[in-house]
């Protein structure tokens, strides 16, 4: 069924409750060091002022597990959101009571408020239903424009959803969109491109592309605990020995399915992981015969040169690549050389790109090419959660015909 937007119900003079992700990095003072989704969410904003709607805004922030801590207040935010939209934001003191409702019965056609952090409420992670419809009495309809917040089931991100009318805001249609095109109708070659820390992080992930992608390219600790599968030892590299047996089925599946799946050929070893620390480039030996891949007392922190090349060649011969974790210890400038040439690879091909990932935001970032991606995913886990298959309540609340308890 098709993802209800905003384009299919008339908002102007309405109460509009748009869920945000408005959950920035800040410094050690507060300071928010990266406003990239409170200007992901402007268009969303943007359309309902032009449309006469009286603006709602809510958002998490941070994990104050259900408390009014002053470190998670929003106040930043909203200073921030108003010097990029150009207008006012009236910011509340909190997300619910008679304080909020009265200043929401003053509003204007065009007006904004924004609501304190919907997690200084224990409802809000719980879903309770009490908080959800107190929720929904501020509004008329509501608009969840919060991806990075779609996989979880929360009173702001769903519970709502059962008392007023629901649609996806433009940056929750741009994401859907985009990932869907990955997972569902990718033009092929479909190369996915995966890496991090841990196999465990992101198992579901690898078995769903295992029987979609054309190529998987492997990378980071992940890769270092595939290596360990086939039989390599690998120093004291970063390895999952509990997960051996779900590489080995990842592999399997893969097979199966004429998928190739693509490990290194050769690794950066260090003997401790901080800038300066001496390093070399190993070969992965020959696979066939149980053989030392990184040898006692180092640790594989980036792929190698080789590696790098094939990598990039595969990348550019791609229709379609999503990528999803770096190749290494990438925020060590010396182990970064590899996610680095990934990133310029993907930038460089003519492929449609989809990158999700803090951590691979931050990689095509460094490296520049941000502009040069099709599409950024602003949510980490639900990004990884949509490519593994799974219903995220915070979609599926946005797929039924317009009806609510309320309504």
């Amino acid at each position: 069924m098709k993802l209800r937007t905003m384009r299919d119900i008339d908002v102007r003079g309405r109460r509009v409750f748009v869920r945000v992700d408005f959950n920035v990095p800040v410094d050690s003072g507060g300071n928010i060091t990266d406003d990239t989704r409170i200007r992901a969410a402007v268009p969303t904003i943007n359309y309902l002022v032009q449309k006469g709607a009286r603006v709602i805004l809510a958002s998490h922030f941070g994990r104050p597990k259900g408390k009014p801590l002053a470190e998670f207040r929003l106040g930043k935010v909203g200073e921030r959101l108003s010097e990029i939209l150009g207008r006012s934001v009236k910011k509340m003191d909190d997300c619910i009571g008679d304080a909020v409702k009265n200043e929401i019965a003053e509003m204007k056609e065009g007006d904004i408020v924004l609501l304190e952090n919907v997690r200084f409420h224990a409802g809000e992670e719980k879903n309770d239903e009490g908080f959800a419809k107190e929720l929904a009495s501020l509004a008329d309809i509501y608009v969840n424009d919060a991806f990075g917040a779609a996989h979880r089931a929360h009173a702001s991100t769903a519970g709502i959803a059962e008392y007023l009318p629901a649609v996806a805001g433009f940056l929750m249609e741009r994401e859907v969109e985009a990932l869907s095109s990955v997972v569902e109708t990718p033009e092929r070659p479909f190369v996915a491109v995966l890496g991090g820390a841990k196999v465990s992080d992101k198992i579901g992930v690898l078995e769903n592309l295992a029987g979609k992608a054309d190529v998987l390219v492997l990378g980071g600790g992940m890769a270092n605990t595939f290596l360990r599968a086939h039989g390599y030892e690998m120093g004291k590299s970063l390895v999952e020995e509990d997960r051996l047996d779900e590489a080995r089925r990842v592999m399997d599946k893969a097979s199966s399915r004429g998928v190739s799946v693509l490990l290194p050929v050769d690794l950066v070893i260090a003997e401790r992981v901080e800038e300066g620390a001496p390093k070399k480039v190993v070969e992965v030996p020959v696979r066939g015969q149980r053989a030392t891949a990184v040898p006692e007392g180092w640790m594989a922190l980036d792929i190698g040169p080789a590696t790098r090349t094939k990598y990039a060649e595969t990348i550019k011969s791609a229709r379609t690549v999503f990528w999803n974790g770096p190749m290494g210890v990438f925020e060590v400038d010396a182990f970064a050389e590899g996610t680095l040439a990934v990133a310029k690879a993907i930038a460089e091909s003519s492929a449609k790109s989809v990158v999700g990932g803090g951590d691979s935001i931050a990689a095509v970032e460094k490296a520049g090419v941000v502009h040069e991606i099709d599409h950024v995913s602003t949510g980490g886990g639900a990004s990884l959660e949509f490519v593994e298959g799974r219903e995220l309540p915070g979609i599926a609340c946005l797929m039924e015909p317009i009806t609510s308890k309320n309504s």
